[in-house]
């Protein structure tokens, strides 16, 4: 199983998220809860087309990390 480094945003009025790695590949929802869910599904799903598609599917290319200031 691959895994995709997600970026986690909260709004003023939401959570958003995105994968660096698969562009294109997002969620929003009310609450982290929400949109770790939604995006654990958009995850699998972009994956899933860009197969059934033929087309590559990205490695990992991202990786956290933190700078303190």
């Amino acid at each position: 199983m691959t895994q995709y480094l997600v970026i986690y945003e909260q709004g003023p009025d939401s959570w958003g998220a995105y994968s660096p790695d698969l562009p294109g590949c997002t969620a929003v929802g009310s609450s982290r809860d929400e949109v770790e869910q939604l995006m654990q599904e958009a995850v699998e799903a972009h994956v899933d087309v860009l197969r059934s598609e033929g087309l590559a599917v990205p490695q990992p290319a991202s990786f956290p990390g933190y700078v303190a200031a």
